[in-house]
């Protein structure tokens, strides 16, 4: 991935963050997900910073080393949107848009919620909103066989064992797509791993689910957002995406990608660029 690091420190945490574009180009705030690192915009930043826009892509809490709490409490939705907050605080960034994969949409769509002030528009990468996905989990049995895996991951201990086993096979595969051809590449999923197998580091990622409450509850997003699902997500079902906008109540649109797996900002680049593109120009 282009461009420089910056460690950065929030409190007593040190972000690990790569900035790529010019140093006057409009802020975007690019958030990762689990299991992986800044690095899955590897494809993707240059084409912003190309576009005139700065890229802000931090290891998020857990992933960088400096960043690494122990307590699960950490971890949860209402302290990473914080943290999230704190970051762009201490990146002089009042405002940005924000584009954030997986897990990074979790926060993404927390931090529109709760601090919206500090969202000037988001484009949400494979994870609806919260509410619309615990509705469909709860509604849909489709989505809560998509979801059986979580159950694996909230297993102290178990979970770290069995991802990491045979030179984290397990991770390898959910990475690689198993039969399917996902665009990962494999030297970003050697990197993702490497970073995963540092000590403490798959468990602080794993508490990002050891903290999920369904007492969280996350209102309906005002800001411009853009939500971009593919119809090969293994984990996220057309339940749940054509849920989320029920819970969008500022300009929405809806980018279905298709024969795209989980993995949009590795396997779709130039697609994913194209939508946050759009919805950037019109926010």
């Amino acid at each position: 991935m282009s461009g420089e690091l910056l460690r950065t420190d929030v409190g007593d945490l040190t972000f690990d963050v790569r900035v790529d574009g010019p140093e006057d180009g409009r802020p975007v705030l690019l958030l990762h997900g689990f299991p992986e690192t800044s690095a899955s915009w590897g494809a993707v930043s240059p084409l912003l910073a190309q576009a005139g826009l700065r890229t802000y892509a931090p290891d998020q809490l857990g992933y960088s080393p400096g960043a690494r709490p122990g307590e699960v409490e950490a971890y949860s939705m209402q302290n990473l949107a914080q943290v999230t907050a704190d970051l762009m605080t201490a990146l002089e960034i009042p405002v940005a848009d924000v584009v954030a994969h997986d897990w990074g949409a979790n926060v993404a769509w927390t931090l529109a919620a709760w601090h919206a002030d500090r969202v000037r528009s988001l484009t949400a990468v494979s994870v609806p909103h919260p509410a619309a996905y615990t509705a469909a989990y709860r509604a849909d049995p489709e989505q809560k066989e998509r979801s059986a895996y979580i159950r694996l991951f909230w297993q102290p201990g178990k979970a770290e064992e069995v991802l990491l086993a045979d030179d984290a096979r397990r991770l390898r595969r959910m990475l690689s797509g198993g039969e399917q051809a996902s665009g990962v590449p494999a030297e970003a999923i050697d990197e993702y791993v490497a970073v995963l197998s540092a000590p403490g580091a798959l468990t602080a990622a794993l508490n990002w689910y050891r903290a999920m409450s369904s007492d969280t509850r996350v209102d309906p997003v005002g800001v411009p957002t853009t939500y971009v699902w593919s119809d090969e997500d293994m984990a996220i079902g057309r339940t749940a995406a054509e849920a989320c906008a029920n819970f969008v109540t500022g300009d929405y649109r809806f980018v279905e990608l298709a024969g795209i797996t989980h993995w949009i900002p590795e396997q779709a680049p130039e697609q994913l660029v194209r939508a946050i593109l759009d919805r950037i120009a019109s926010s």
